[in-house]
């Protein structure tokens, strides 16, 4: 009987794969995989907060900030204060960025069709359910010896 491939391979590869896959259609926009990402999520969450930005992609806040910082020196990005809340500011995208994100939309979701063409709705949510839970596997991990979720060092 074959043996079953490491899981953790699995995902490394597919997320190398998407990395790969996504810099092939985006090279000669001057935009990072990360960049390109982040650009899309702010296009579908107009106004969204750093904090709510950083959630919807998945990444630790320090790392949402420096690639927002990016595209906001790039002028593809704006930061305006939140009017109910002073502390936060809220992220949209400019006009040149809402020009850009009409060519990075399409190209999303063609990523995303590659990504998922060869799955039934039942093996998507599978998939999808099956990831959550390794997700969550993980931040338990991560909670036990004193990280947080994602990697990041707890405060003391």
């Amino acid at each position: 009987m074959a043996r079953e491939e490491p899981l953790g391979l699995l995902v490394v590869t597919v997320r190398r794969r998407i990395k790969q896959a996504t810099a092939g259609l985006i090279q000669g926009l001057a935009l990072s995989p990360q960049q390109f990402w982040t650009m899309v999520a702010i296009a579908r969450h107009d106004g969204v907060s750093l904090r709510q930005l950083a959630a919807y992609r998945r990444m630790d806040e320090p790392t949402a900030c420096r690639v927002v910082n990016t595209l906001v020196r790039r002028r593809l990005v704006r930061r305006s204060p939140d009017p109910t809340d002073r502390r936060r500011s809220r992220l949209t995208l400019t006009p040149v960025g809402k020009d850009t994100a009409e060519r990075l939309l399409p190209l999303a979701g063609t990523i995303a069709e590659a990504i998922e063409s060869s799955l039934s709705a039942a093996e998507r949510h599978a998939v999808v359910s099956g990831l959550q839970k390794v997700l969550a596997g993980l931040d338990r991990f991560d909670a036990e010896h004193g990280r947080r979720p994602g990697g990041g060092a707890a405060p003391a």
